[in-house]
C-alpha cells in the first residue's frame, strides 16, 4: 500500500465559528493534518481550544443556526464530506465514523433498553434482521466487558454504573466496525481506575480491529498512554504536532512547555509546587485570525514580531514534527 492509499482523513484549512448573542466564536482557525490507517492521534489543549469543535466538523454536526462550517476540506477516503448532503453524510456516521463522548447519558436515550438502541445502529447500518441484530449486540457487549451480556439488553442506561455506560457507548461506535473513531473526552468523568481499565480496553480494540482513532483529551497523561502522534491546540490553532514521545520529551512551542509544567509532580517529602499558566485564553469573539500570536500575551519569548501576525504550522527539518512559533529554535536550544 502506497502512502497515499494509507491515507484515512485529511483536513485542509479547516475553519469554523458557532453563533451567539454576542458575535462570532472562532472556534477553529484554519487547521489542516492528516491521519492514516489504524494510526492513534492524539488532540490536546485547554477548554476552549477548538478540539471538540473541530471533531464535529469533521462529521458535519455544526449548523446554522449555532454554528456554521465556513470553508476547508474533510477527505475521508478522498471524498469530501463538507460536501456530501445530509442523507449521504448520515451513512458515513455510525458506520464510517464513529465517535464517543464525554457523557454517555447525554448520548444513550433514557426511555429506551440498550439492547433497543445497540441493534437499531446495527439494524440501521448493516440491515441485519432482529435475531441476527441481537447476537451482534451480546457479542458487542462481552467484547467489550459487560458480564451477562444477553441479561443486560434489557435494562435501561439509569440501571449503569458510569463506566458500564461508557463501555455501552463504545459498543455502540464499534458496532458497525467503523473505519475511524473520535473519542471525546470519554474517560474524562471517571475515576482514575476505571479510566485505566477504559484505556486498556479501547487499545485491544483499537489493535484488534486496526481502527484509527482520534483522542481528545486535556490530559497529556492519557495522551502519552493512547496515542502515537499528537496535535497540540490553541485557540482554534494547532500550535505543534508529531510523535507523542518527541513532543512531551522535548516541546518546541512555549504553550505545550506551559503545558506540560502544569501537570502536578509529587516530590520528594511529598510537596507539590503546581504551576499555572499566566494570564487567560484569548477571547473568541475579539481575536482577528492570523493579526497576532494567539498566545503572545501569555508568552515570555513574545516580542514585536508575535504582535504583529501568527505564525504558520511549519514542519522541522530532519524532525516529524510541526510548530507555530518564531521562537523554536531558542527554545529547541534551551531544551539541548
Amino acid at each position: 500500500m502506497n502512502k497515499e492509499d494509507n491515507k484515512l482523513l485529511e483536513i485542509n484549512n479547516l475553519v469554523t465559528r458557532y453563533y451567539i448573542a454576542e458575535g462570532s466564536v472562532k472556534a477553529v482557525n484554519g487547521i489542516s493534518y492528516s491521519l492514516n490507517r489504524g494510526e492513534v492521534l492524539g488532540v490536546v489543549g485547554e477548554s476552549g481550544s477548538g478540539k471538540s469543535a473541530h471533531a464535529l466538523s469533521i462529521l458535519k454536526l455544526i449548523q446554522k443556526p449555532f454554528g456554521e462550517i465556513i470553508e476547508g476540506q474533510v477527505l475521508f477516503e478522498k471524498s469530501n464530506l463538507l460536501e456530501l448532503s445530509n442523507r449521504e453524510i448520515n451513512r458515513i456516521r455510525g458506520k464510517e465514523i464513529a465517535m464517543i463522548f464525554q457523557d454517555p447519558m447525554v448520548s444513550l436515550n433514557p426511555v429506551f433498553t440498550i439492547g433497543f438502541q445497540l441493534m437499531e445502529t446495527i439494524v440501521l447500518h448493516l440491515g441485519f434482521n432482529s435475531k441476527k441484530a441481537k447476537g451482534r449486540a451480546i457479542d458487542l457487549l462481552e467484547e467489550v466487558g459487560i458480564p451477562d451480556a444477553e441479561a443486560q439488553l434489557h435494562r435501561y442506561p439509569h440501571q449503569f454504573s458510569g463506566g458500564m455506560r461508557q463501555r455501552i457507548m463504545i459498543a455502540m461506535a464499534i458496532s458497525c466496525n467503523p473505519k475511524l473513531l473520535i473519542a471525546d473526552e470519554p474517560t474524562t468523568a471517571l475515576d482514575v481506575t476505571i479510566q485505566a481499565q477504559i484505556m486498556d480496553m479501547m487499545k485491544d480494540l483499537q489493535v484488534r480491529r486496526n481502527m484509527a482513532i482520534i483522542w481528545i483529551s486535556h490530559d497529556l497523561g492519557v495522551i502519552s498512554e493512547i496515542a502515537k502522534n499528537i496535535n497540540v491546540m490553541y485557540a482554534g490553532y494547532i500550535v505543534e504536532g508529531g510523535m507523542v514521545k518527541d513532543i512531551l520529551n522535548e516541546p518546541y512551542h512555549p504553550y505545550t512547555r506551559a503545558l506540560l509544567r502544569s501537570i502536578p509532580r509529587i516530590k520528594k517529602g511529598g510537596e507539590s509546587k503546581l504551576i499555572s499558566i499566566p494570564g487567560s485564553s484569548p477571547d473568541l469573539l475579539k481575536i482577528i485570525p492570523g493579526a497576532k500570536c494567539p498566545f503572545s500575551s501569555r508568552c515570555k519569548y513574545a516580542n514585536s514580531l508575535c504582535l504583529e501576525k501568527n505564525p504558520e504550522l511549519e514542519k522541522i527539518d530532519g524532525e516529524e514534527r510541526y510548530v507555530a512559533c518564531f521562537h523554536w529554535k531558542k527554545i529547541r536550544s534551551a531544551c539541548d
